[in-house]
């Protein structure tokens, strides 16, 4: 497989048709997947805020307070609020806001970001990244699309890339009921597949002021495996969601 980032792309404003500019740039072949961060998205889709948008009620004015007691500086309520009506549930308040996004994703701050925003003080995510990574599919020679964002992992440092919406491909290759190198079969074993092209993207893509936000990943195949729909955990199968909430810090 190769990956490739599409070159001189211009700063992402609101009304952008990102499909128009990756065609403009990339001869893209129809088994290409093509990987855009969410930052990109948001922005074309007009997702930059400003944070009078938000003027804080007394639950996030509250969380503003826990969340200050527990860092070195103070916590904008603005900020709070917006994190809250981006969120279904708060999982954590402090010593930071761990929260599920509208569309299933958790994530800190529900992905509401500060960095790389020139026309508002904050990017919120797209409000439908599947839906999203559908209509830039539809205006691509490429049959496969993947949103992407940067989050961390539970018991790793540091963030890596993430599917957080898909089109044109189910997120999950499925080994279940293929054999093992010795004959036994596997059980359990579905391959995150979206995830994994993500992670590969962001490593093309890089950080900070890379301004490379669209990558192609060309020659990547499926394989003879089954498909997975699965990608965000229930809360039934989500055991550790389900610790999360019935923990109760002892500050």
């Amino acid at each position: 497989m190769e990956l490739f980032a599409v070159p001189d792309l211009p700063e992402i404003r609101a009304g952008h048709d990102i499909a128009a500019l990756v065609r403009e740039r990339v001869d893209l072949r129809s088994d290409d997947v093509v990987c855009v961060a969410s930052t990109v998205v948001s922005k074309a889709e007009g997702r930059c805020v400003d944070l009078e948008d938000f003027p804080p009620g007394p639950r996030a004015r509250e969380v503003a307070g826990a969340l200050a007691d527990h860092t070195d500086g103070e916590t904008d309520p603005r900020f709070v609020q917006a994190v809250l009506e981006e969120s279904v549930e708060v999982l954590m308040e402090a010593p930071f806001l761990l929260t599920e996004t509208r569309f299933g994703h958790i994530t800190v701050n529900a992905g509401v970001d500060r960095s790389n925003v020139r026309d508002g003080d904050v990017l919120l995510l797209p409000k439908r990244p599947s839906e999203s990574a559908a209509r830039i599919r539809s205006a691509l020679p490429a049959d496969r699309v993947v949103v992407t964002d940067t989050s961390g992992r539970p018991f790793r440092h540091g963030q890596r890339g993430v599917a957080i919406g898909w089109a044109g491909l189910s997120p999950g290759r499925d080994w279940r009921g293929e054999p093992d190198r010795d004959g036994r079969e596997l059980t359990v074993t579905v391959e995150n597949v979206a995830d994994e092209l993500a992670a590969a993207a962001n490593l093309v893509a890089g950080e900070g002021d890379a301004g490379t936000p669209v990558v192609v990943a060309r020659d990547f195949e499926w394989g003879a495996h089954g498909e997975s729909d699965a990608h965000f955990r229930d809360v039934e199968s989500d055991f550790v969601r389900q610790a999360i909430r019935e923990w109760s810090p002892d500050w």
